[in-house]
């Protein structure tokens, strides 16, 4: 791969993770109200927002990245964010890692490698 597709990829990776993490903030800050409530609440909030906004540009750069490379091997190297969101939610939310999900970090991670290394 090209200085530049790492370069694509490696962008995408940090905006969806961000952009996942800002809804996660947005979806745990106000857990006080129910139904309605808790979602004009949570509307209000600017994590929201920024997911969102994290949403669409990342879009845009997934659009240049698919450009570069062919789509099975876009597909697969797109889902190492499965591991890295994972492993942010560890570190952020102070979420569990079970043995099956470390398990399955494992596997990801190395499919990922192998489709990276053939490409």
């Amino acid at each position: 791969m090209s200085p530049i597709v790492i370069g694509i990829w490696l962008l995408t990776i940090c905006i969806d993770t961000f952009g996942q993490l800002a809804f996660k903030a947005a979806a745990s800050e106000n857990t006080e109200h129910d139904g309605w409530a808790h979602w004009r609440k949570m509307a209000s909030r600017p994590w929201l927002w920024l997911g969102i906004c994290c949403y669409i540009f990342e879009f845009v750069v997934w659009l240049a990245f698919l450009s570069l490379v062919p789509l099975s091997d876009g597909v697969m190297l797109g889902s190492i964010n499965i591991v890295v969101i994972m492993l942010a939610g560890r570190l952020f939310f102070k979420e569990k890692l079970t043995k099956n999900r470390l398990i399955g970090v494992v596997l990801i991670t190395l499919g990922v490698t192998i489709v990276g290394i053939g490409t």
